[in-house]
């Protein structure tokens, strides 16, 4: 009874969110308009089904939860897992995401993963109609477990699991028997990089649920304070004291400079505190404002960090940010073929090409940072300067428009990389739960080395893992669906988050929502 009260009172709440930002699109009917005008006249009809895609973008989320599923699980075929995390430390740490195809609990990206999420709401989900309660919902998945994640004064846990451990086996996760070792930050052994994108993250959800769950968005922006606070007095990286635990898996190349920004960023967005305003200006060179890394990931935020606070000058008029406009445009223009400046790689048949390993995290990622930048710049009436070339909202559009597609099938092997959209799409993706049969239709146990003929078996998945975008074809275009190429057949969080946004626009662009 008690379970099914908690069920109706949280349903009650996502719907309230639901019609509360629903509302607040439509009393502000320049946001709305904007949306309408770009309904992309110049491409003619949709190439895509922008709403089922959107769709099947959230319901992955499902498929990639930790801890214990609620009643009102969609992805039939997970059950519950990871029941004890936290144990190892007497906390509790149950619930969350696993980041990929695997079982371990990554702190680093799943706080990513939540940060993009709720960047795509914020600047979107008055599109989202139907599918804003899901992704508020998943939003809500990920900062639950972020919250116990920081619930202990100047300490962060950032992983649950030992990957090298989990790696020598291929098991569901209701069955994994593999350690559940934990992993902690403090003050003396600092991890700047993964404090500060959880504090993005929480100060970043902050905002989604501040009008229909003030109580809640209270909670994460006080930890989202505390935890900046934190990462930014006791600086170190992460990849340095957990270097046998996190590296190489998600080793922290860029430093973490970028997530000091980014947060700062985002608390600025969130708080509107003209002390984070103040610590931009002071120290936004030395934190990298303007360094020319083009690549938006779960390890840099640089440029996502030059577009979110071009907004505050472009839409806000907060005047001392006015240099992160040309910072922005740096970036796009760095983009667009045939300016000055491009030094993007495109594969023959058009995809954005950044790197082998799981470039559709890429793809995505800039699709989404080109829409928002559009939307900011129709917003202000302004346009992107690349040398003497003028860039006008509709090309950025445009642009992130071709990718999108081109992910959903528009390219030279006709292949949806959406697992369950479109007509062909991966079979045989890299990923323990939905390769081996699932506990319903095998309830006795799989043990860890029992399941690897079931990777490199050549039958498709049994379990149909809906919505998961994988790490896509190489630099010719070419994908050959084997599941043990975990590079190119991998799915993982923060490819799919920023994909939600991206194809709430579309999908509202082309009247399909």
């Amino acid at each position: 009874m008690a379970a099914s009260s908690a069920s109706s009172s949280l349903f009650s709440l996502l719907f309230l969110c639901l019609l509360l930002t629903m509302a607040t699109a439509m009393a502000f009917p320049g946001h709305k308009a904007h949306a309408t005008r770009s309904a992309h006249s110049d491409h003619g009809p949709a190439s895509h089904n922008y709403r089922d895609a959107l769709s099947k973008s959230i319901l992955f989320f499902e498929g990639q939860r930790s801890g214990k599923l609620p009643s009102s699980q969609r992805m039939k075929w997970r059950g519950d897992s990871g029941l004890s995390d936290g144990s190892a430390m007497n906390v509790d740490l149950v619930g969350g995401y696993y980041d990929a195809g695997d079982n371990v609990k990554f702190g680093f990206p799943m706080a990513f993963t939540t940060t993009m999420l709720s960047w795509s709401v914020i600047e979107f989900g008055g599109l989202m109609k139907a599918e804003l309660e899901n992704a508020k919902e998943a939003i809500r998945w990920g900062t639950d477990y972020l919250l116990k994640a920081t619930s202990h004064p100047d300490t962060i846990y950032v992983q649950v699991g030992d990957p090298n451990k989990d790696h020598a086996c291929w098991e569901r996760p209701e069955d994994m028997d593999t350690p559940r070792n934990v992993l902690k930050i403090d003050a003396e052994n600092p991890g700047t990089e993964v404090a500060a994108e959880t504090a993005a993250a929480l100060a970043a959800a902050s905002v989604v649920f501040r009008t229909c769950d003030p109580a809640y968005s209270k909670r994460l922006l006080d930890s989202a304070i505390r935890v900046f606070q934190f990462a930014d007095k006791h600086r170190g990286s992460y990849s340095n004291g957990l270097r046998n635990f996190v590296c190489p898996f998600y080793c922290s190349y860029s430093g973490y400079q970028d997530e000091l920004l980014w947060a700062a960023a985002w608390l600025h967005r969130a708080t509107k505190n003209p002390s984070f305003l103040s610590y931009i200006t002071v120290n936004g060179q030395t934190l990298g404002a303007d360094e020319s890394d083009n690549t938006f990931s779960w390890d840099n935020k640089h440029v996502g960090a030059r577009v979110l606070l071009s907004k505050a000058f472009l839409v806000q008029n907060v005047g001392p940010l006015h240099e992160y406009k040309g910072h922005a445009d740096n970036f796009m223009c760095s983009l667009i073929p045939g300016t000055p400046s491009s030094q993007t790689q495109y594969t023959p048949g058009g995809l954005l090409f950044k790197m082998s390993d799981s470039n559709m995290q890429y793809v995505t990622s800039t699709s989404f940072l080109l829409l928002t930048y559009a939307k900011y710049l129709t917003f202000s009436k302004q346009v992107v300067t690349c040398g003497g070339v003028t860039v006008t909202p509709q090309k950025l559009r445009a642009v992130a428009k071709r990718q999108v597609d081109y992910l959903l099938g528009d390219n030279p092997m006709g292949m949806s990389y959406m697992v369950g959209y479109g007509s062909k799409f991966p079979e045989r993706i890299h990923h323990r739960g939905s390769s081996l049969p699932s506990v319903s239709s095998h309830p006795a146990k799989i043990s860890c080395s029992s399941g690897f003929s079931s990777l490199y078996s050549s039958g498709p998945n049994p379990n149909m893992l809906v919505g998961a975008v994988i790490g896509g074809p190489d630099a010719q275009d070419r994908f050959n669906d084997q599941r043990n190429d975990y590079e190119h057949s991998e799915p993982a969080t923060y490819i799919n988050a920023p994909l939600v946004g991206a194809l709430a626009y579309l999908a509202h662009s082309y009247g399909q929502i």
